[in-house]
């Protein structure tokens, strides 16, 4: 069984990654300018890519014996991430995708390395491929802005 703050620190990454997911969906959906059409699509990826590492994440939770938040007040209350409200600038959004991003690598590494002291090589392994995932997409924002 994981310790409690193994299930406290995975529970801020879920909370972190359903802002961050909300903020992506909103950001597909009020994208504006010339590469609209680039970026929206790029943003459905990244949502959907989201969705998918949160039902992830909160699984493994329940597989350790924790029990994953379940409330936008509770991710809202949680998150590193704040919602991001009225945005449509194409490089206003990367910039902040990017500071986004950022932040899940932050804590994808505090968990990491929790995990790794406490032999749950699944949870360590599963934050490995978090991380290269998010580095990836930042490297290909930074590069979009030049």
């Amino acid at each position: 069984m994981a310790s409690d703050k193994l299930n406290t620190e995975l529970n801020q990454l879920l909370s972190d990654l359903h802002i961050y997911y909300q903020n992506t969906r909103g950001f597909h959906w009020n994208i504006k300018g010339k590469r609209f059409f680039e970026l929206h699509v790029k943003f459905e990826e990244l949502y959907t890519e989201a969705l998918e590492n949160i039902d992830e994440i909160a699984e493994r939770i329940l597989t350790i014996k924790g029990q994953p938040l379940h409330s936008f007040e509770a991710y809202l209350s949680t998150s590193n991430i704040k919602p991001v409200t009225n945005m449509s600038k194409d490089e206003d959004i990367v910039a902040s995708l990017l500071d986004q991003l950022g932040l899940l690598v932050k804590q994808e590494n505090v968990v990491k390395e929790l995990a790794a002291s406490e032999d749950d090589s699944e949870t360590e392994d599963m934050m490995i491929a978090l991380t290269n995932s998010h580095e990836k997409t930042m490297w290909m924002f930074r590069s979009w802005l030049g």
